[in-house]
């Protein structure tokens, strides 16, 4: 298990867990908790049997005053009639001197697995902690899943349940919900137990029962207006948006436009125009979710899509409360659609 590269996926390490492959010491860290909670619960729920659990597993949720003195202590306590202890130290990013964890790392227990959940950020690959638990142990990488990979996500996660989406929900799920992985899951979860018996396909009217995501009034559908430059639409969707601003908050509607026309300035950069290059570059699982944006190339030049880009950060400046004035939010984004259609 020694000297481990943080490029290891996550299911790399749950497939060495399934094989019974232990480290004696997992460093799960980054922005995507999603992956961190994943291998940790799956460590939690397989490593030991039911009666083993009871004295030999030990979960710390680290606060600013938790002691890595203490961490350390419980790992080098021996089992009790198993093969095996777990640790794991839950919300380690609070912890104010984890690089003391190096300690233990040079010197640890063989019969503990010890898990450190590293959220929100990583720790630099050039500490000690880092470089000392990657010479026996695993460390984990945990990034944030860029745009186009969501709906490769999406799709994934329903296979592994057996079913299937069309590419429209998936869309709406992924614009709606964003980048966040545990809600997205849950969601997906959720929309899994609503299927009628015998129902195995999510469409949009699913979606549109039991999440609210209305098909027609949506950040999707929104990005859809515009690239068409359908000024009726896109302006019928701001004003259904102002209407409903908890299912629609703007500070979610800005950060998907502002997304999409910072990948399609990506796209102007490409060295490489052709479908393949352009996939490359804006890291697209599928040659589908590029239509929208050689469409907006189409639409939109480099130099206009720069100024959108200028207008959108000035926009949300306001609805962050920067020379807002008396300005409401459904009249900032109304002013914004304005001028990216015009």
């Amino acid at each position: 298990m020694a000297k481990q590269t943080i490029s290891i996926t996550h299911r790399d390490i749950i497939q060495q867990i399934k094989d019974r492959k232990f480290a004696p010491i997992y460093l799960l860290m980054g922005e995507e908790s999603y992956y961190i909670d994943r291998i940790s619960d799956y460590i939690a729920d397989n490593v030991l049997s039911d009666s083993e659990r009871d004295f030999n597993q030990q979960i710390i949720y680290c606060t600013r005053e938790t002691k890595v003195a203490d961490i350390i202590n419980s790992a080098r306590r021996y089992p009790m009639m198993s093969e095996y202890q777990v640790v794991i130290v839950k919300e380690a990013q609070n912890l104010l001197k984890i690089e003391e964890l190096a300690t233990y790392a040079k010197n640890f227990l063989r019969t503990t697995i010890l898990v450190i959940c590293y959220k929100g950020s990583s720790l630099d690959s050039k500490k000690k902690l880092v470089a000392a638990i990657n010479e026996v142990g695993i460390v984990f990488e945990s990034k944030k899943l860029r745009e186009g990979m969501l709906p490769s996500f999406i799709n994934d996660y329903l296979k592994r349940k057996q079913i299937a989406i069309d590419q429209q929900a998936t869309m709406m799920l992924a614009q709606y919900i964003g980048s966040d992985l545990n809600r997205i899951a849950s969601e997906l979860d959720k929309l899994a137990i609503a299927l009628p018996p015998g129902f195995k396909q999510i469409n949009t009217s699913i979606i549109e029962k039991n999440i609210g995501i209305s098909k027609e009034f949506n950040n999707w559908e929104l990005r859809t207006a515009l690239v068409n430059r359908d000024v009726y639409k896109a302006n019928q969707i701001i004003d259904y948006f102002e209407a409903n601003p908890k299912e629609n908050p703007a500070n979610m509607t800005i950060a998907t436009i502002f997304t999409f026309f910072s990948n399609i300035m990506l796209a102007y950069y490409s060295p490489d125009k052709s479908p393949r290059g352009l996939m490359e570059q804006l890291d697209l699982k599928a040659e589908w979710q590029l239509k929208e944006y050689s469409q907006a190339m189409r639409t939109y030049t480099a130099m206009k899509t720069m100024q959108i880009i200028d207008k959108i950060r000035e926009s949300d400046g306001k609805l962050k409360g920067i020379k807002k004035g008396n300005t409401t939010d459904g009249e900032i984004m109304r002013e914004l659609i304005y001028y990216i259609l015009h």
